[in-house]
């Protein structure tokens, strides 16, 4: 038995299957998390992160069922600066959309009946802007010493970064006793990536060619859909790229942004400094322009 599973772990590591983790510190940290962010060393060039899926609910008792498709682009760039004592940093800059979609048609929705209320909904697509970095990343700290740290683990000739952000803050739709009686929005998202590593480790290699992602989240059901205190989850799981060039863009978003969201062509100014929107801002702001709408038609 003992034979049997030092020639397995052997075999593994010989074909490259084996995790090899590799970190990294100070400026050459600093470099392969600006790559991966936002592909390419270069400053202000515009970086096109793509991706499509599936949207499950989850209901206790209830069969999961696959309830919308997404398909979506995020459009960023990096702003560079420099610190006497921190030294070199960056920060993305960035909006993104996602759009839902029939499952079966591949269609865009803009109107869902939703299965467990009867009731047909407008669909709010997804258009955040600005989804920025708040803050920037330097390569040291306030005394000057080594601060950014990157790491990966190596299978073969690639480079695999595994992130999993758990949310839990205030929801802007909620009222001001949320510690007390609930309604936080509790999240989870989830971010495996895969580089080439000469790409990623080669700080003479400016911009990446290679760069796919796997995203899923884990998360309470959109407002837009009006489910009320309806026990349940909803869980998108979903792959996809980035790329440097626009004419890389997959030909479904190309269209999406032309017709509907020219603007998210490109990303925002460098140098912007607004809050970032988030699918539960942007409904309270579209909540409030219908009602301003409403209030004006009765005048």
């Amino acid at each position: 038995m003992k034979t049997k599973f030092s020639l397995t772990f052997s075999l593994l590591f010989v074909l490259g299957l084996y995790a090899q983790k590799r970190e990294f510190k100070g400026l050459e940290a600093l470099q392969m998390l600006q790559k991966t962010v936002c592909n390419t060393l270069e400053e202000g060039k515009p970086v096109y992160g793509m991706w499509e899926g599936r949207m499950y609910s989850r209901i206790e008792g209830e069969k999961d069922v696959n309830i919308f498709n997404v398909i979506g682009i995020n459009v960023r760039q990096c702003d560079c600066v420099e610190d006497d004592v921190k030294g070199k940093g960056f920060r993305s800059v960035g909006r993104e959309i996602m759009l839902y979609l029939d499952p079966e048609t591949g269609e865009i929705l803009d109107t869902w009946k939703n299965p467990w209320t009867g009731e047909t909904v407008e669909v709010l697509h997804v258009a955040n802007d600005p989804v920025s970095m708040r803050s920037y990343i330097y390569e040291n700290d306030e005394k000057g010493e080594e601060r950014a740290t990157f790491s990966f683990r190596q299978y073969g000739d690639v480079a695999v970064t595994s992130y999993e952000y758990p949310l839990f803050y205030n929801n802007p739709l909620a009222g001001e006793y949320q510690n007390a009686i609930g309604g936080k929005y509790h999240a989870m998202e989830i971010f495996n990536t895969y580089y080439s590593t000469e790409e990623i480790t080669n700080a003479k290699i400016k911009n990446l060619q290679t760069s796919s992602i796997s995203w899923s989240r884990i998360s309470q059901w959109l407002p837009w859909m009006n489910m009320g205190g309806k026990q349940g989850i909803m869980v998108v799981n979903s792959t996809g790229q980035s790329v440097l060039d626009k004419d890389q863009i997959w030909p479904k978003i190309q269209t999406i942004l032309k017709e509907r969201y020219p603007l998210y062509r490109n990303p925002p100014a460098k140098d912007d400094k607004r809050p970032n929107e988030t699918s539960w801002t942007v409904y309270k702001k579209y909540i409030a322009s219908k009602k301003k709408e409403e209030e004006s038609k009765k005048e």
